[in-house]
């Protein structure tokens, strides 16, 4: 008894110092209730055992008021903790995403059977330091401490955590060596050290790691050459990354030896010489990021390695710009795998854009800017379908094409010596983010067209020969931040509707013939936003540009020009709308004509509209004005309502976009892309989609999709919700999860990683066949990316929901197939145990993984973390006796090995996880068991 007493004071007072080192005496937050008016096992985010009220359990995960302060000592001092515990039970220490500083204490090196220790996003300081002391931590396979303020240099000691396969110390101020005795982890598989200030060389003994499949040593000053033989060295070596660094020498050719390596990254360092033309025996590569080195001789030859990359079939990135290749662009670039993202810029290329480049039909990015290429743009560019950048800045000469494909987004055409008058079709592309014609000579009239590209943020046409007015059409550009038209022969006035654009913030019209009032609102009310010099005869304006007054006459002119802009839309509105009435006529007469044929015809299939787009008038009357009613639900990214197409009874789903929110509109291409190109029974179909502006003028985003009678899987989990699925249910719809992720990893285009798999995104339709959605928010990514090369993803969110995000997220690491593999298997669980990852049973840190696997122990646990809805349905007293719960029963073999499939889903390490089509098959093989045991029975 005394011994107890003991053991509980020991447990109050180390929890005060804790608390003390935490949050300070007098700090608010969820530790206030730690104090004298309760008994410590009552306090917030305690759990002690019930016989002798010790400390087992302890939760400071994501408590960002709480957690912001050092780690006390006397942590070690609650002898009992089981979970988040310093004493030798101690397995896993999560702290991640806190506001911890100070120093990691070395007592952290007392718990000898910790396994994994996550420190990421914290601001801890000083140095690492683990393995010293007389224990080791053998048992430790992950240690990350990214993202702190940790200095000094990478301790030789942690060659003592023999059990160690993922150290993670990127984005630090750690200097110095590494260590050479870092050789000695032979289980090490993955090695992160990017963005802190190492240098020296990489040690030879480091080559000797046979067993790393990741290397990420990027952002730092290393230098010296890399072993010649390394590809004989990582056999299993599947990302490399080291750019940013001072490394020289000549690329090995032993690299081609790694026949999985998937990324390969050595950009920004010193490498020179020719790039090894047996690169193309890497048939898995996805990523080459070689830009910005010294390679080539500028002579002919140096893109003769391109051609061996046309049995990369997988490759997706090829970033080759800003080093010294010459010679002329080969033919053999058209050979590159269909869907890619070339960038050539910033060499010394000659010779012609070979014709045949139409060929890359899916070429999504090109960039051929500041070489010294001459002849004429082919023609075939503009039938690139997919291109959304076209980089042609400072090429040497060439005439420009006719007009370009429908997907481009930003066109760059600036500084070279194109001439004539622009070509309006140029810009036929409606989606056109991006326009820069600037330093040429075209000649000419502004086309009018350019108004209606009702996207465009930045357009720059300065240092040509334009003349003629400012379009009456700009007026339409209401998304435009930055319009440049300096440098011109533009006369006339000033239009005044310019000052009403919403979003522009840098306006230039300088050194051009315009004349009469500047306006004073908008863009012109601040004089860092635009300018006007060089225009001998403006006048009026805010008295900061200090022009003169304008006369009587000008103001007339003004007055008048104004007018007669008013009347010049006043006429185009009653053409319009005298158009309109008379279309509307015809229309009502050919529908009363065909009534009949259109009551005898079958109705026209929903998904007949295909990706043909739909204007806001429709879909606000398909939602009855978005009303609340039809709201099915909000979320970051937008709202979702319900709806009907005009002349369709099927009902849709209508998702708009939240405009305010910088990565819904980020997202809204990528989406439309990705749902447009992807077909699958078990993937949410895209319909159609609309870009327009809503009655207000504001821009106006939604993507329409099939409707789901049956709505989302969380509903049907819900403990409260009067409908549940069944065991065989079950099995269907996790099948069907497992069918559409196998699509999305293997068999599309490109591999898509969906990042936030969960019940939520999961739709059944009336049949109770699951559909997964949202998937086309994911980045389009090249197999397990972590980096996209020269051009970012333009989805740049989040990577998943608490409770299903895999783990290896949290400590940085890349976007994989592994991470969707871990929600999946979450899902899995949450679907058989009814119980949510978030659960408040597993506040003590243990999560629903362990949940699980320790159930699986016995069958006494496994009968009490099986969803009580199916214990009612196998336990129905109105079945046959042989159906009793009993150990040797079929059903709950068939339990069982669905917790299986689930648990070897979402283990830790990404690595050790159960493939998806593993899963399928097993799950397959549980189906056919337990529906032979029904028919049986």
């Amino acid at each position: 008894l005394a011994s107890a007493i003991e053991g509980n004071e020991t447990d109050r007072l180390a929890l005060l110092a804790l608390k003390q080192h935490l949050v300070g005496a007098n700090s608010p937050g969820p530790l206030l209730s730690w104090n004298a008016s309760l008994h410590f096992c009552y306090w917030y985010g305690i759990r002690c055992d019930r016989n002798r009220q010790r400390v087992i359990g302890l939760q400071l995960v994501r408590l960002k008021v709480a957690a912001a302060g050092t780690i006390s000592p006397s942590i070690g001092n609650l002898s009992a903790l089981r979970v988040v515990n310093l004493s030798d039970k101690l397995r896993l220490l999560d702290l991640s995403n806190n506001d911890l500083h100070g120093n990691i204490p070395i007592e952290l090196n007392n718990c000898s059977s910790m396994q994994n220790i996550n420190l990421i996003l914290n601001s801890l300081t000083g140095k690492i330091p683990f393995g010293s002391g007389d224990y080791h931590m053998k048992n430790l396979t992950i240690l990350t401490l990214a993202a702190n303020c940790l200095s000094g240099g990478i301790p030789s000691s942690l060659a003592n955590l023999s059990s160690l396969d993922f150290l993670g110390l990127s984005r630090n101020q750690l200097e110095g060596n590494i260590p050479n005795d870092l050789s000695r982890l032979s289980n090490l598989k993955v090695l992160v050290f990017s963005r802190n200030n190492l240098s020296g060389t990489i040690p030879s003994s480091i080559y000797n790691l046979s067993s790393l499949t990741y290397i990420d040593m990027g952002s730092n000053q290393l230098s010296g050459e890399i072993a010649p033989e390394i590809g004989f060295l990582f056999p299993k070596l599947g990302i490399l990354y080291i750019g940013g660094n001072q490394f020289t020498g000549k690329i090995p050719r032993s690299l081609a030896n790694i026949s999985i390596l998937d990324q390969l990254d050595i950009n920004s360092n010193g490498f020179c010489g020719p790039v090894p033309e047996n690169l193309g025996k890497l048939q898995n590569l996805t990523l080459l990021a070689i830009d910005y080195n010294h390679l080539g001789s500028g002579k002919d030859g140096d893109l003769d390695f391109v051609s061996s990359l046309t049995n990369c079939s997988g490759l997706k990135v090829l970033a080759i710009h800003n080093n010294r290749f010459g010679g002329v662009l080969p033919d053999s670039v058209t050979n590159l795998s269909t869907q890619i993202e070339i960038d050539l810029g910033g060499n010394l290329l000659t010779g012609k854009i070979p014709s045949s480049i139409g060929r890359l039909q899916n070429l999504v990015t090109f960039n051929l800017s500041m070489n010294h290429l001459s002849g004429p743009i082919p023609s075939s560019i503009g039938n690139l379908s997919q291109l959304s950048l076209l980089d042609l800045t400072i090429l040497k000469e060439g005439f420009i094409f006719q007009e370009m494909n429908s997907m481009l987004i930003t066109l760059n055409l600036s500084h070279n010596s194109f001439t004539g008058v622009f070509p309006s079709d140029i810009v036929n592309s409606k989606d056109l983010v991006e326009l820069y014609v600037n330093n040429n000579n075209f000649i000419g009239g502004i086309p009018s067209q350019i108004g209606e590209i009702s996207g465009l943020i930045f357009l720059h046409m300065q240092g040509n020969h334009f003349n003629g007015s400012i379009p009456l059409s700009f007026c339409l550009l209401r998304a435009t931040e930055s319009l440049d038209l300096s440098a011109n022969n533009l006369s006339n006035t000033i239009p005044s509707e310019l000052q009403k654009l919403p979003f522009l913030v840098s306006l230039n019209l300088s050194f051009n013939r315009l004349e009469g009032e500047v306006p004073q609102e908008g863009v012109f009310k601040n004089t860092s936003q635009f300018s006007i010099i060089g225009n001998q005869n403006l006048c009026g304006g805010i008295p900061e540009i200090h022009l003169p007054r304008c006369s009587e006459n000008q103001e007339a002119k003004n007055k008048g020009s104004a007018l007669s802009t008013q009347a010049l839309l006043i006429m185009i509105l009653s053409i319009l709308i005298v158009s309109i009435l008379v279309a509307i006529i015809v229309v009502f007469c050919w529908r009363k004509r065909s009534r009949r044929e259109l009551i005898n015809r079958p109705a026209t299939p929903l998904l007949s509209v295909g990706c043909s787009r739909v204007s806001y008038q429709e879909l606000l009357e398909a939602t009855n004005g978005f009303s609340a009613p039809n709201l099915l639900g909000e979320g970051a990214f937008g709202t979702v309502y319900k709806g009907i197409l005009y002349q369709h009874k099927n009902p849709i789903v209508v998702k708009v976009l939240n405009l305010q929110n910088v990565e819904a509109i980020k997202s809204f291409e990528v989406e439309c892309e990705a749902l447009r190109k992807i077909r699958h029974r078990n993937l949410v179909k895209v319909i159609t989609s609309c870009s327009s502006v809503d009655f207000k003028g504001n821009h106006f985003k939604a993507i329409v999709l099939e409707f789901m009678a049956n709505g989302s899987l969380d509903k049907w989990l819900k403990c409260d919700s009067p409908r549940h699925l069944n065991f065989g249910q079950m099995l269907d719809v996790a099948i069907d999860v497992g069918n559409a992720l196998d699509h999305l990893h293997h068999h599309c285009e490109s591999m898509i990683i969906h990042r936030d798999l969960k019940p939520a995104n999961i739709l059944l339709n009336n049949d109770m066949v699951a559909h997964v959605s949202d998937f086309g928010i994911a980045k389009i990514l090249s197999d397990a990316t972590g980096k996209l090369g020269f051009v970012q993803a333009t989805s740049s969110f989040v990577k998943g929901t608490i409770g299903y995000v895999a783990p290896e997220y949290g400590m940085g690491g890349p976007t994989s197939r592994e991470g969707d593999i871990y929600s999946y298997g979450i899902l899995l669980l949450e679907m058989i145990t009814g119980k949510t990852p978030t659960d408040d049973l597993f506040n003590n840190g243990s999560g629903l993984h362990n949940f699980c696997k320790m159930a699986l122990m016995s069958l006494q646990q496994l009968k009490e973390i099986v969803d009580f809805r199916l214990l009612k349905q196998i336990n129905d007293p109105n079945k046959s006796q042989n159906m009793k719960v009993d150990g040797d029963d079929i059903i709950w073999k068939c339990f069982v090995a669905f917790i299986n499939v689930g648990v070897a889903c979402s283990v830790e390490v990404p690595f050790e996880r159960m493939k998806i089509e593993d899963a399928i098959k097993e799950l397959h093989a549980i189906k056919r068991v337990y529906q032979y045991h029904r028919i049986v029975k």
